[in-house]
């Protein structure tokens, strides 16, 4: 066995004991790549860590994605702005840099079902993310059962809960369902607890004008969640189409 090739073995067993769990089966073509196109030994080593750490990332993106409940395959690349004209592209590309989450904003997205507004949600929350934030994602009814469930702990002992303390927490389907006394409560303690602390993501199918018979008809309650929610808030409000009815119509054009 060559010095050489004594060498590169030594090279991934260190690399191996550091963790660099990727780069090791790959670090053999690495090196004949960049002696094929005259590397220095500098711009070599740069090509071992830089894949190593764009590995790292995309298993961090992955992960995150995972355990953040996002629904998969809702991605602004695959939104179909052209078809929804009443969404302003620049201001959905604007909050893509996700600079609304370290200034702690909120987003509002309101319209009926079917013009996208899961989809936008979902979509900022992948960017925010793919960008190094925490996000968690719930539906109304999940976030509401959590929050009974917690009701009775110490809100001292509820920090470590992902939709109190995620930089983004996306809640679906605000509306669908009216919340009685206690629910609006709740929701009212949360919206409350993460007001200019961290940023929240919202779809309704109700105009704000609405929003009283969502919680138990209490315009007192109401006032204050959206005083909150409102105060550093981009609302947007989609008139357009129903993606599934083009679907629908799709279909029946090939059938």
């Amino acid at each position: 066995m060559s010095g050489g090739t004594l060498d590169l073995d030594a090279t991934r067993s260190h690399l191996s004991r550091l963790g660099f769990t990727h780069v090791v089966p790959i670090l053999g073509d690495l090196v004949e790549e960049g002696v094929r196109q005259k590397k220095t030994p500098h711009e070599v080593l740069y090509d071992v860590l830089n894949a190593e750490l764009v590995f790292r990332e995309e298993r961090r993106v992955g992960v995150s994605l995972k355990l953040s409940g996002l629904p998969p395959g809702k991605t602004l690349e695959s939104f179909d702005f052209a078809f929804q004209p009443g969404v302003e592209r620049e201001r959905v590309l604007t909050l893509a840099t996700c600079e609304y989450l370290s200034k702690k904003e909120n987003v509002i997205l309101l319209g009926p079902p079917g013009v996208g507004k899961t989809h936008l949600a979902a979509a900022l929350g992948a960017k925010a993310v793919v960008n190094g934030f925490c996000v968690a994602f719930m539906r109304l009814d999940e976030l509401i059962h959590a929050l009974k469930r917690d009701a009775e702990i110490s809100p001292n002992r509820l920090n470590g809960k992902k939709y109190l303390k995620s930089a983004l927490l996306v809640i679906d389907e605000v509306g669908f369902t009216p919340l009685d006394r206690r629910e609006s409560n709740l929701f009212f303690r949360l919206i409350s607890h993460r007001y200019e602390r961290v940023s929240t993501v919202l779809t309704s199918n109700k105009g704000i004008s609405d929003w009283p018979e969502v919680f138990a008809g209490d315009e007192v309650i109401t006032t204050a969640i959206l005083d909150r929610l409102l105060h550093h808030a981009h609302v947007f409000n989609i008139k357009g189409r129903s993606y599934r009815m083009k679907s629908v119509g799709e279909r029946m054009e090939r059938s």
